[in-house]
Parts: C-alpha cells; structure tokens; sequence
C-alpha cells in the first residue's frame, strides 16, 4: 500500500525521490508474479508495435547529413508514413539521431541531450562522420565515432546518406524494437545478444569525457 504521508506530498516530491516512488510502488508490484506474465500476455505487443510505429526523432542537425535528415520528410519520402515525426525537445523523442562530425566541444552536449531523453530511447548514426570522424578522422577535435560516448544500435554509412538509407535504417531499428519483446536477438555469427544493449559498450550516466583509447 502508498504510505498516506508520501500521497499527500507526492506534488511537493522532487523528481529523483518521484522517480523512487514509483518504482516502488508501481513499477515493482507490477513485475511481481503473475501480473507481470498478464500484461506481457496483454499489452506487451501492443506497447511493441506502438514503439516501433512511432519513432519520434529529436530534431537536431549537425552539419551536412542534416540536409539529408529534411529531404527524408519532403512529399517525395515522406518518412511521416512510417511514424517518424521530428521533435525539438528531447523529452519527448526516443531516438536520437546523429548526422555530422561531433567535435569534442560539442560532445558533452550530446550526451546531455541523450540522458534528458526517457527510456525507451535508441541511437541512430547517420554518415561516415559520426561513425568514425569520417575525413576528419585525424583532426584532433573530432570525436572518432558516435558509439564512443552513447550506445548507437544502428549505424548508416555514407557520405552524404541518402534519404532512402536514412529509411531503411528506420525499418532496421523497427526490426530492432520488434525483437526486444523476446529479450534476445541472434546476430549474423550465431550468438545471442541482449535485444536492448546487443554488443554496445558499457556507458556510465553523466560520464562525458569517455573516450576509446586511439591506437596509432
């Protein structure tokens, strides 16, 4: 049962200590026996294709792909008819899409954007640029790739990425989110991976000056 004191407070609560509350007393019965295995029965496939058809982007762009980003929403693509709509605030976007050289100025503030973002969220990186550094691969103030800082699930390659690759890289994260509902996924080579994390490293939260060593 909610203790009386924190129902009557639950306005004046902080967000850190109403994040704790509801964990407690929501979230926790709710993973509890036979609750848990009705509501994956239930609404877990629902939630699933709600998630997958409903990849909301944030509206960010770094440099040259970011062209590429608008072309996918013109009537010729028209990326809206698989559910992406950009957002302009990162609380309410659950994939963060990347497109350019991220410098190590601007590196921090990604990381930023992507802990505002509610979970579930994804990573998508968009161009040579923020895979790797791209033609800036050598500069010493580029980032060398985009899953050195955030998990990214699915990666783009191209220089610039067309809008019909930006696309089928939506309907691979739809694949991607499809499949979390079973918890593991098998890659190419056989092994079962995590179908959230798959083989991404691990990120500690408010760590932005993580950096893979460079080997020269």
């Amino acid at each position: 049962m909610i203790q009386p004191a924190e129902q009557a407070n639950i306005i004046g609560l902080k967000s850190h200590d109403f994040v704790k509350w509801v964990d407690r007393n929501i979230d926790a019965p709710l993973k509890k026996g036979p609750i848990r295995k009705i509501l994956d029965a239930v609404v877990g496939d629902f939630f699933n294709w709600a998630k997958r058809n409903s990849t909301w982007p944030l509206h960010f762009g770094i440099m040259c792909c970011a062209i590429e980003m608008a072309a996918t929403s013109d009537p010729r693509y028209d990326a809206e008819r698989f559910g992406v709509i950009y957002r302009s605030s990162p609380r309410q976007c659950d994939v963060l899409l990347l497109n350019g050289p991220i410098s190590l100025k601007l590196r921090p503030a990604v990381r930023r954007l992507y802990e505002q973002m509610a979970e579930p969220k994804w990573v998508i990186a968009m161009g040579e640029c923020t895979i790797c550094g791209g033609p800036y691969y050598d500069s010493y103030a580029v980032v060398k790739g985009s899953y050195t800082f955030v998990p990214t699930d699915i990666f783009i390659p191209g220089c610039p990425v067309r809008p019909e690759a930006l696309i089928d890289g939506f309907l691979k994260l739809s694949e991607k989110i499809k499949a979390e509902k079973t918890g593991l996924v098998r890659t190419k080579k056989g092994r079962l991976v995590s179908a959230r994390e798959g083989q991404l490293m691990d990120m500690q939260k408010g760590e932005y000056t993580f950096e893979v060593p460079q080997v020269r």
